[in-house]
């Protein structure tokens, strides 16, 4: 199908302007590709714990490369997450990246040491986005899963939708507020619409 700028234009749900490398706490959900439920399921209330998120062995991929984020950017902290079948609920933290640390280029045996020195600097105090982020997950997670397909010589297709739901929490109500429903999420799963 050719492009259509009339059909194919997809508004940004991005908060204009706003720099999403900026320091603060961001709240992501990350959706499966059509709602389809990857990430293992969610039992009832006949736990002792009531409902909880039984995790299947694509779920444990998305669970250990969400917990993996703050080992592949310095600059995040995690809080509070939940996997659900078909969807991830986190909230992450950016803290400000210190001059001096960030993510420096290898050295170039051909250029100067002041050159290298320069190229360092510069790269220095350039932090990840939120979509950096997200965008890193989504991949590692598909990646792996794609692996455990083809031992099963199965077709996963396409894992995620294109996007992500990001909001930008600035204030403790709303932390508070927010964290309290991904921590209940299992337990609201009957009425979730997104299944």
């Amino acid at each position: 199908m050719k492009y259509d700028p009339q059909k194919h234009h997809r508004r940004s749900i991005r908060l204009k302007g706003y720099d999403y490398s900026r320091a603060g706490l961001y709240f992501i959900t990350i959706c499966c590709q059509d709602r389809i439920c990857r990430f293992g399921e969610i039992v009832g209330a006949n736990h002792r714990d009531g409902h909880k998120m039984i995790l299947n062995e694509y779920g444990q991929i998305a669970y250990c490369e969400w917990i993996k984020l703050s080992e592949r950017f310095p600059n995040v902290e995690l809080d509070v997450f939940q996997i659900m079948p078909n969807h991830i609920h986190g909230i992450i933290a950016l803290n400000e990246i210190p001059v001096g640390a960030g993510f420096p280029p290898a050295q170039n045996e051909n250029v100067p040491p002041a050159q290298n020195d320069m190229d360092i600097r510069a790269t220095a105090r350039v932090a990840p986005t939120v979509s950096d982020i997200v965008g890193a997950y989504k991949s590692l997670v598909a990646n792996e899963c794609l692996i455990i397909f083809k031992t099963k010589n199965e077709i996963m297709g396409k894992l995620w939708q294109r996007n992500y739901h990001e909001h930008i929490i600035r204030d403790e109500q709303s932390y508070l507020k927010i964290s309290d429903y991904i921590v209940n999420n299992p337990a609201n799963w009957n009425n979730d619409s997104s299944k």
